[in-house]
């Protein structure tokens, strides 16, 4: 009689005739769910064993595996075709992906708010996620009270609508000034849609400052009555300068004159309330003309108002900075942030709207021969 003690699952398997079907790294495979708990669930994919969704892997597509049932057939990727203890991992990570890339999808064409966690903020906007998916708030579509304490929204859930979804570049862009501010803006788009376009300078008032611009009120016709529309100047748009806080510059209830820019970063033919200013551009620009103001070998003196590894910068007025190079500082010579400067003109580029500057020596420099 035949001893019993070293018999395999393998071995009775193949007694049986049935055929062992093995997997490899990566394998995408059909497969029915079998059981559902709260951090595992077992999915038949045609195995000596059944597959086992736990640990990290079922972590990430949790919020996908709540819409499972028993006896569901979903898509699976092996990523351990087999444990020390005999079982076979499986992730639902791409699955997952594609459920929540079609459920943006559809959020943007019935225009259904979504839920998402904001993860970080960029000069430009805040980076937000929802199902594993990262997603882009332009500033230009951050609602005043968000805009206002931005620093505190980081890890909170903020509701949103979809403005643009695209799978096959890993791009979605969202709008939170489309719930928060809903009426207003419905109230703004037949507005906009006339505003935008004209190229007339505005008089405005300061509302509210942010470290990243000020909203500024203007007053607009429409028909017969004239209706208050705010928009927003970005810090790049307060002046020709760099402004590293608004709050240095402006004070709320200043009076400003704007020049309408238009709706930005978003889809073409989409406006939806959101009105771009500049301060800067209702100005002169005081780099028209600037070679007939700055000529070759001419004497300027300056203040120093940036240096870098190359040189320092120096700015001769308001918006126009020059670059002392590197190699035209003399040994020796004291460069300091706010130093004032006799320099002479080397050379202006408008189009470059660039300026190279040497230094005036009053004194000879140590070991300058």
């Amino acid at each position: 009689m035949t001893s019993n003690k070293n018999i395999t699952m393998a071995d009775l398997l193949k007694r049986s005739g049935k055929k062992i079907k093995s997997f490899t790294i990566g394998e995408k495979v059909m497969a029915k769910v079998v059981e559902l708990g709260r951090s595992v669930a077992l999915f038949d994919i045609g195995g000596k064993a059944e597959g086992i969704l736990k640990d990290s892997f079922y972590e990430e597509s949790k919020k996908f595996v709540s819409t499972l049932k028993p006896g569901d057939e979903v898509l699976v990727t092996v990523v351990i075709p087999e444990t020390n203890d005999g079982q076979i991992v499986v992730s639902l990570r791409d699955t997952a992906a594609n459920d929540a890339w079609q459920k943006l999808d559809q959020a943007k064409k019935t225009n259904t708010k979504i839920t998402v966690t904001v993860k970080g903020i960029t000069d430009s906007g805040l980076t937000a996620e929802t199902e594993s998916i990262t997603g882009f708030i332009p500033m230009s579509q951050v609602g005043k009270k968000v805009l206002g304490d931005l620093d505190s929204f980081v890890g909170k859930r903020l509701d949103v609508k979809v403005v643009e979804v695209d799978q096959n570049k890993n791009r979605l862009v969202l709008s939170e000034r489309q719930v928060s501010e809903a009426d207003d803006i419905k109230k703004m788009d037949s507005i906009l849609e006339k505003i935008t376009h004209e190229d007339g300078v505005f008089e405005g008032e300061v509302v509210t400052l942010t470290k990243f611009g000020a909203f500024v009120e203007i007053k607009v016709k429409s028909g017969k009555s004239v209706v208050p529309v705010e928009g927003l100047v970005h810090i790049s748009e307060i002046s020709w300068e760099k402004t590293r806080d608004p709050k240095e510059v402006l004070d709320v209830g200043q009076k400003v004159k704007v020049r309408i820019l238009g709706s930005q970063n978003l889809p073409a033919g989409r406006q939806v309330g959101k009105l771009a200013l500049s301060m800067r551009q209702a100005m002169d620009d005081p780099w028209k003309e600037i070679d007939k103001k700055y000529k070759s070998d001419a004497k300027v003196k300056g203040k120093i108002v940036k240096k870098t590894d190359f040189g320092v910068f120096v700015q001769l007025e308001p918006g126009v900075e020059g670059l002392v190079h590197l190699t035209k500082i003399p040994p020796g010579t004291k460069m300091e942030l706010g130093q004032d400067v006799n320099c002479y003109i080397e050379e202006v580029d408008p189009l470059e709207r660039r300026i190279s500057l040497g230094i005036v020596l009053t004194s000879k420099p140590i070991g300058y021969k």
